[in-house]
């Protein structure tokens, strides 16, 4: 038997062995420069330096183990090999070693370090077209090693080539895969035609740069190793269910206890606790990462509470109040990831509190939401009942409503995704256009309702009211801090947070955040009454009143929304009716926004 740390250790050693830098892992989210929203593959970080960059430690030979995020097989979490976050195994050469090296150094990991039997290892390579020559190269270096000839598969470029699309002058070139069989047995006669044999890694070899009229040969040729550390460890142990490693193994023993549940004997309790498990690890990784991110309705943040929220359904199907996710979340931080990410450590407490504050926010709309759904589903089952009473050729209704699908997210907030999900579990589909016109047609009313609302509003509701009070405050505190020369330079706010961009000639210190945080729930704590009066602009600024506003004429009546003795602005609002209705100030982020332009996120809880 193989833990995840004795495999993350054993790559990581080899590769140093062989003269690489341990280069670590860097953050899942991505950083915008790839078009991804998440890290994706364990080589997409190295990109700049394999298109010939040279990297900032010098070293032109590399590894790490990093962590990927992929949720484009999220309806597949349930089975026994799908994950969500998942950790790649890399090694690469920038302009050094090659093929001869790569080869022999894969084979020696799989046969002297793992134990794997040389006889049974199958590997494919390159076939060749009429742009670029057959990979005969790697099949020679491999049956030098002693891999069989006849292990040996030559396939198209849709199976061993790697190129980025639609691009000129980058590199690219064939890959090498290696295979194992699942049962250890056998020969190969059914690779081609079979499911018995699972790819263990992937050894891509950069010699190509591609041009308008083909490939031409680099000067420096790169390598990127890729070998799936789940897989890897799955295999080595011998099982057939990655939820049996040990990276799931204290997920699943909570989850049997706090159920009464069994994981082997109860099909629908171990899809539960696989999605659950899953879910649960992704959000702990999301939110744990050092560019962290929360659940939210739009982008990375939608995926997250996405994940969440799927997790807290299956809750349902265990029994389990949803918050025993939280024992399951402290499962991966304190036992499982801890040491090899020691920043989960640091953040154990604010995730778990993040955890806990979308479950009761999910959990409290879930089970009226559950109602409505089963109300469309009989209201469905009635009305093809009685039409096909009347007219035995009637075709069935197969389909919930856009109308309907949008009710569930506007009012129960319900992912379209959850209820496509709950949909097909019933043999039905959802109106996915009727549901975005639905939503488009939302969105113009909540525009038309804004109006010309202040402030950076995306909606007017209660939490974003909340919000821009909060700015209000946070503000003032900022003029407290730097002077009164600081003035809000844009604003941004929905119902999950806010964000805040103003004039400022440096970083904040975390000694300014602290200050600026203190001083809003210090604000807030008072209880102060937030008092709107009209006044003529020339009188509300004597006052002391100040805002961004640009009057037609002095005397202009003009809404000074005033807060005590802390803040006196000229606004066009909303606003609460006193302080304490905000709850807690928690800032999440200060960062640029532009030149001379600062950048503050915060959430209210």
């Amino acid at each position: 038997m193989i833990t995840s740390k004795q495999l993350r250790d054993k790559w990581i050693k080899f590769y140093e062995g062989k003269g690489h830098l341990n280069i670590g892992a860097v953050s899942l989210i991505g950083d915008g420069t790839t078009g991804v929203m998440f890290n994706v593959a364990g080589m997409q970080p190295l990109m700049p330096y394999l298109l010939g960059k040279p990297h900032p430690s010098g070293k032109t030979r590399l590894c790490n183990v990093q962590g990927c995020v992929r949720t484009v097989d999220i309806d597949s979490v349930g089975d026994a090999t799908h994950f969500t976050f998942f950790e790649m195994m890399g090694n690469w050469s920038l302009g050094d070693y090659f093929k001869k090296e790569k080869t022999a150094w894969t084979f020696e990991l799989l046969t002297k370090e793992f134990g794997f039997d040389k006889d049974k290892i199958c590997s494919t390579v390159f076939e060749g077209d009429d742009a670029a020559k057959r990979d005969t190269e790697t099949a020679e270096l491999l049956k030098s090693l002693g891999i069989k000839e006849e292990n040996i598969f030559y396939l198209p470029k849709k199976d061993n080539w790697w190129e980025l699309e639609g691009t000129l002058g980058t590199p690219c070139g064939p890959d090498n895969e290696w295979f194992y069989p699942r049962d250890g047995k056998g020969d190969s006669s059914d690779f081609l035609t079979g499911n018995r044999y699972v790819e263990i890694g992937n050894d891509v070899y950069m010699q190509y740069k591609k041009t308008a009229t083909g490939y031409e040969e680099l000067t420096n040729k790169n390598v990127d190793t890729g070998f799936g550390l789940d897989r890897l460890l799955l295999f080595l142990n011998g099982y057939d269910d990655g939820y049996k490693t040990d990276l799931f193994s204290g997920a699943i023993n909570y989850l049997e206890k706090v159920s009464g549940k069994n994981y082997d004997e109860d099909e629908k309790a171990r899809k539960a606790m696989r999605i659950i498990a899953d879910h649960t690890r992704t959000s702990v990784m999301l939110i744990g990462d050092v560019n962290g991110i929360l659940p939210s309705n739009t982008g990375a943040g939608y995926i997250l509470r996405r994940l969440l929220r799927r997790a807290i359904r299956y809750c349902r199907d265990l029994n389990i109040d949803a918050t025993e996710m939280i024992g399951v979340a402290k499962i991966f931080i304190e036992e499982v990831y801890g040491e090899a990410y020691p920043l989960l450590i640091e953040k154990e407490q604010y995730i778990l509190d993040e955890i806990a504050i979308e479950t009761k926010k999910f959990q409290a709309t879930l089970a009226a939401g559950i109602k409505e759904f089963d109300k469309c589903i009989t209201g469905i089952e009635r009305k093809n009942a009685f039409m096909k009473e009347k007219d035995p050729s009637y075709v069935p209704e197969t389909e919930i409503t856009g109308k309907q699908a949008f009710r569930l997210y506007d009012t129960f907030g319900f992912p379209l995704e959850l209820t496509k999900e709950l949909a097909s579990e019933k043999g039905l589909t959802v109106d996915e256009k009727g549901f975005d016109e639905a939503f488009r047609v939302h969105q113009e009313v909540s525009k038309a309702q804004v109006g010309s609302a202040k402030g950076g509003l995306t909606e007017r509701t209660e939490m974003t009211t909340r919000y821009h009070t909060a700015t209000h405050i946070m503000l003032a505190g900022l003029r407290k801090m730097f002077g009164d020369k600081t003035e809000q330079k844009g604003s941004n706010i929905n119902e999950e947070r806010m964000r805040f961009d103003f004039n400022c000639d440096h970083k904040m210190t975390e000694e300014e955040l602290k200050e600026l945080e203190k001083f809003v729930n210090d604000v807030i704590a008072k209880k102060i009454d937030v008092v709107r009066t009209e006044l003529p602009y020339n009188k509300a600024v004597a006052e002391g009143a100040y805002g961004v506003f640009n009057p037609t004429s002095d005397d202009e009546v003009v809404s000074v929304y005033t807060i005590g003795e802390v803040d006196k602005q000229i606004c066009g609002g909303p606003h609460v009716n006193n302080t304490a209705e905000l709850g807690t100030f928690k800032i999440t982020k200060e960062e640029s926004s532009s030149a001379g332009v600062r950048r503050i996120k915060a959430v209210l809880r």
